[in-house]
């Protein structure tokens, strides 16, 4: 049995649609991210299952129960906000407790349950500080053991890292990873940041305006995307338009070389198709390209980026597109306007939907 099962939800403000029969299935013990653009849908489905706003149609099922009837307090699901929302007049203890105490446990189960949280999270020490007390991993903390201590069978985050400066992110993204697998809870996490969710999640979703366009493992996602908007929202691939020929390869005007994915095109000679190609799959050389080269395109670099571990250079192909290409800084980076070749393996086309 699934944990959580969407069937055809769908909801409106006015005249938008914030989500449009949306179906999805999360397993016990995942971690899900959910991807998409400002508008996309992704925290209206999180408010959705927390019970703070109500579907215009569809169900929300629970290990099989559904969810719409249920008030917020009544589901065993939990939500961590973006702002963390701690009260600030309230201690580290009180803030972890408050859940606990509306809920009517007993004083002593909650100070124990309160302790393991906190021991959880590493904040043990810290019970008698206010929220001002604390550094931003550090309330982020608080909020994450408020939302467990509750032991929800499902925790939804929302933007958890968001508010961690550069340098605390990944670390913390490594602990929240480490703190799911040890509750065995379900985690369902939205975020803007799709190194962040590819790097957590055990799937991800991408959200296109109310509607999920693919889900699947991060590695699978990104390499094989499956329409336009997938392919260059998530990781920003290069995208070449093409003519289907007999042969099953691409006449590739704009790059001015015949292209050959490794998968079938699917499509009857003749037709238009478009597939997409990811910076770091390409190879940058100086030198020509042989006549009858296929996945071979010829260019100069017109920029040049420095970032750190990769560079990247923006090079405009004979044919008129321009292609992204990421290589290890370390290999060097070429100069503008130096002539160079372009050349990437088959299977790292990927042929699109749409």
């Amino acid at each position: 049995m699934s944990l959580l099962r969407a069937e055809g939800v769908a909801k409106r403000f006015g005249a938008t649609a914030a989500l449009d029969g949306l179906d999805l299935e999360i397993a016990p013990g995942e971690f899900f991210a959910l991807l998409g653009g400002s508008g996309s849908g992704k925290t209206t489905l999180l408010r959705l299952i927390a019970g703070f706003e109500t579907p215009d149609a569809g169900r929300l099922l629970l290990e099989g129960r559904d969810l719409v009837p249920l008030p917020p307090h009544a589901r065993p699901v939990a939500m961590m906000f973006q702002s963390y929302a701690l009260f600030p007049h309230l201690s580290v203890f009180d803030n972890v407790a408050y859940g606990l105490r509306r809920a009517g446990v007993p004083r002593e189960e909650r100070r124990r349950r309160v302790a393991e949280a906190l021991a959880l999270v590493r904040l043990e020490g810290l019970e008698r500080r206010r929220p001002h007390q604390l550094s931003g991993g550090q309330r982020q903390r608080v909020a994450l053991a408020r939302s467990l201590v509750v032991r929800p069978r499902l925790l939804l985050l929302d933007e958890p890292l968001a508010a961690l400066d550069a340098g605390l992110r990944e670390a913390t993204g490594f602990e929240l990873r480490a703190l799911q697998r040890a509750t065995g809870a379900g985690f369902v996490m939205v975020t803007h940041d799709q190194a962040e969710a590819m790097a957590l999640a055990d799937r991800i979703g991408v959200l296109e305006r109310g509607r999920l366009v693919q889900v699947g493992p991060p590695a699978a996602v990104y390499e094989r995307p499956a329409t336009r908007f997938v392919a260059a929202f998530l990781g920003g691939a290069n995208l070449l338009a093409g003519l289907v020929r007999a042969d099953g390869g691409v006449d590739c005007a704009e790059a001015g070389c015949l292209l050959r994915p490794a998968a079938p095109v699917g499509r009857p000679a003749g037709a238009p198709v478009t597939l997409a190609l990811r910076p770091e799959r390409v190879r940058l050389r100086s030198g020509e390209a042989p006549a009858d080269a296929v996945n071979a395109a010829r260019g100069t670099v017109a920029e040049v980026a420095f970032r750190g571990e990769l560079s990247t250079a923006l090079v405009r192909l004979d044919g008129g597109a321009t292609l992204r290409v990421s290589r290890p800084s370390a290999e060097g980076a070429p100069a503008r306007g130096a002539r160079v070749t372009l050349t990437w393996p088959a299977e790292a086309l990927a042929v699109l939907a749409d």
